[in-house]
């Protein structure tokens, strides 16, 4: 996979993916979506856009599942009536915005020709997005790097353990992802810096 760069001429941030790559991508983003929208703020379409504005009835608890938590900390840690109330009238419309992040690197995936199975070797995938799209697709980075480094419970300073591990142990192979979208996160600043 080449960095994400800025074209010369056109000024797309552009990148080039493997299929494997791209498929990969793909389906951490997809993880994320089911997630974020596995529980009861998933937004509903029965629902008046105008009531769905004024709804206000989003969870007030902090959520059990660590990637959520982390996704979405207590604003208020010595205020619990607070944090509750802030969580009520944000987390929903902050879920809804993370997945709809997530759903814009599928489809830009999607739409560059990754096919819905991934079938061929050798299958490449070239990426271009305008500077709005790919600072979505960063922010979704930060998404998912947080939630692969909670469920792998990385900590700062433990590169020494993760480099221990042997190649074929899955927690390395999950590291080594971690570390890979990192890079994409990287590459993608300094290309939406240029």
């Amino acid at each position: 996979m080449s960095a994400f760069h800025r074209h010369r001429r056109s000024k797309l941030i552009i990148a080039n993916f493997s299929g494997f790559e791209a498929d990969l991508l793909r389906s951490l983003a997809g993880q994320l979506v089911e997630l974020l929208r596995n529980e009861a703020a998933e937004p509903r379409d029965d629902v008046d856009p105008l009531e769905a504005l004024m709804d206000f009835s989003g969870p007030t608890q902090e959520p059990e599942d660590p990637v959520l938590a982390r996704l979405f900390p207590t604003a208020y840690p010595h205020d619990e009536e607070a944090a509750a109330e802030f969580r009520r009238f944000t987390e929903g419309t902050l879920r809804d915005g993370k997945a709809a992040a997530a759903i814009t690197i599928i489809d830009a995936l999607e739409e560059a020709g990754l096919p819905q199975e991934l079938t061929e070797d050798g299958l490449m995938i070239d990426v271009e997005l305008d500077e709005p799209t790919a600072e979505t697709w960063l922010r979704s980075f930060t998404d998912l790097r947080l939630a692969l480094a909670t469920r792998l419970e990385v900590e700062e300073g433990d590169e020494g353990y993760w480099h221990s591990l042997p190649d074929d142990d899955p927690r390395a192979q999950a590291h080594d992802i971690y570390e890979w979208v990192g890079y994409l996160q990287e590459t993608l600043v300094g290309a939406l810096s240029s």
